[in-house]
């Protein structure tokens, strides 16, 4: 089932980049971060490949969006469950995305609901130095 949280403020002590990335420098592209996500989903072993083509997707949608409406990218990150693979990514704007139905045909605007639609869950933590949003695709493993 998917879900969608409302904007809260980040736990403390919260590492949004996920485990071992600690200064490291955030991913600059879109492709940059698809090669990172490649690279950590072939040792995970085979995934199914329509669940790998959402989680580019998703990655591609959200470094993005980073771009265009936070800023730029400060943060990259993902984190590996059981049954799922989740993409997180930071930027300096403290404004949650904003989901707008549409009801005449305009360019730009499709990523947020793709990046909804695809994920089993997403979050936004929201504070006064950014967000990052946590997006989880589910992978059968």
């Amino acid at each position: 089932m998917k879900t969608w949280s409302d904007t809260r403020p980040p736990a403390p002590r919260a590492d949004p980049w996920g485990a071992g990335s600690v200064g490291s420098p955030p991913v600059g592209t879109p492709a940059q971060a698809r090669q990172l996500v490649r690279h950590t989903l072939a040792g995970l072993g085979p995934l199914h490949p329509s669940q790998v083509e959402d989680l580019l997707l998703v990655t591609s949608e959200l470094v993005t969006n980073a771009h265009r409406h936070g800023g730029g990218v400060t943060g990259f990150g993902i984190g590996i469950g059981r049954d799922r693979v989740t993409v997180s990514v930071s930027d300096a704007s403290g404004q949650a995305p904003l989901y707008e139905r549409r009801e005449e045909l305009r360019p730009g605007g499709y990523g947020w609901p793709i990046v909804l639609r695809l994920c089993r869950e997403v979050t936004v933590d929201a504070g006064p130095n950014g967000k990052t949003i946590h997006a989880a695709v589910t992978v059968d493993r």
